[in-house]
């Protein structure tokens, strides 16, 4: 019992960072990827149009749940897209890797 109470505070530390990465990254992600709409993965539910939706779907991301497929959702670029609906951006896998690593 003494050595989970001396844990807790580190254990806490840990979360409040990864709660920081997550809300960086997703915000960053609707800024990027907002304008995608439809996609394999992305879709009504799954999406980074508004930032708690992002924050969901980067949660999702995190658990290691098909993060590849929604990277190539948003990477698709002119002229395999369609402007404002599936047009995502090249920077889409370093974005997604870098995350990855970092959670």
């Amino acid at each position: 019992m003494q050595t989970i109470t001396m844990s807790v505070g580190a254990l806490a530390n840990v979360f409040l960072l990864l709660l920081l990465v997550l809300f960086i990254f997703s915000v960053m992600a609707v800024f990027f990827f907002g304008n995608i709409s439809t996609g394999i993965v992305i879709g009504e539910y799954k999406n980074f149009q508004t930032w708690g939706k992002s924050f969901l779907l980067l949660f999702i991301i995190a658990t290691g749940e098909n993060w590849p497929i929604l990277m190539y959702d948003c990477m698709n670029t002119p002229p395999n897209c369609i402007d404002g609906v599936s047009c995502g951006s090249s920077w889409a896998p370093i974005f997604y890797i870098i995350f990855v690593i970092l959670v």
